[in-house]
């Protein structure tokens, strides 16, 4: 049996202020520094171990994992930074407070925005203060890569290719393997991996700092999917995220 652990990272400053991050390269709010330390103590307590890592190249998501790691003393194993695993680029909407933007434009336009499957956010300006075009760390990307709003359509179609190209042979060598990302990266893979259709995934909520463990067989077939924790916590958790887009 083949095991991976998806984990969203731990309350973002933007999360706790309910503001649309998107690529905006915001830290780990005090909660969520903690988020992250009970999500290792709870791998460790559970006897998970791993031989390499995944993470995006936004700090919320490699500081969170850094945690888990030092939690579990295993930071020694090692680690890929993918840009691909980064959260939905949400273009003109990263910046602005989600519930003052429903009372703006209305609790369903602002849904679609955050849950939809193909359409894509307001666009961000050129030369915009979120604009990425002269992040070094985007400098090797191919034209047309870097983008500037995106739908989960769109997230999808680059997450998949790290996950077929870089995390699949992984698991396939028997490797444990541990992916630290954001919220509509790992629906990517959650949509992938337990073939949603695209109205059942508009209703998924993935929760901050819960571990998210998915079983196989060696042929990658889901055997099992469950979060590590009570469920009552994890309802609740998914509960707040699915609430951030209400006017309040």
């Amino acid at each position: 049996m083949n095991r991976l652990v998806l984990l969203r990272h731990g309350e973002s400053e933007w999360n706790r202020k309910n503001i649309f991050s998107g690529w905006t390269d915001v830290d780990l709010s005090e909660k969520g520094i903690a988020e992250a330390h009970e999500a290792g103590h709870l791998l460790k307590k559970s006897d998970y171990t791993f031989d390499c890592a995944f993470t995006s190249i936004l700090k919320r998501a490699i500081r969170t994992l850094w945690i888990v790691l030092d939690e579990m003393d295993c930071m020694w194993i090692p680690v890929m930074n993918d840009w691909r695993l980064n959260e939905r680029h949400y273009g003109a909407l990263q910046g602005l407070n989600k519930a003052e933007t429903a009372r703006l434009h209305g609790e369903e336009r602002v849904h679609v925005w955050r849950r939809s499957f193909s359409v894509r956010p307001p666009e961000l300006e050129s030369n915009s203060y979120n604009d990425q075009k002269n992040d070094p760390r985007y400098q090797g990307l191919k034209e047309g890569e870097l983008p500037s709003g995106e739908s989960l359509e769109d997230t999808i179609k680059r997450v998949l290719p790290c996950w077929n190209d870089s995390i699949v042979p992984q698991i396939k060598k028997g490797k444990k393997v541990l992916i630290t990302a954001h919220g509509n990266s790992i629906r990517a893979l959650v949509m992938h991996l337990d073939a949603l259709s695209k109205e059942e995934i508009a209703e998924l909520n993935i929760p901050t700092g819960i571990p998210l463990v998915y079983e196989f067989d060696d042929n990658l077939a889901v055997l099992n999917r469950t979060y590590l924790g009570d469920p009552a916590v994890v309802e609740k958790a998914a509960k707040a995220v699915a609430d951030q887009g209400k006017a309040g």
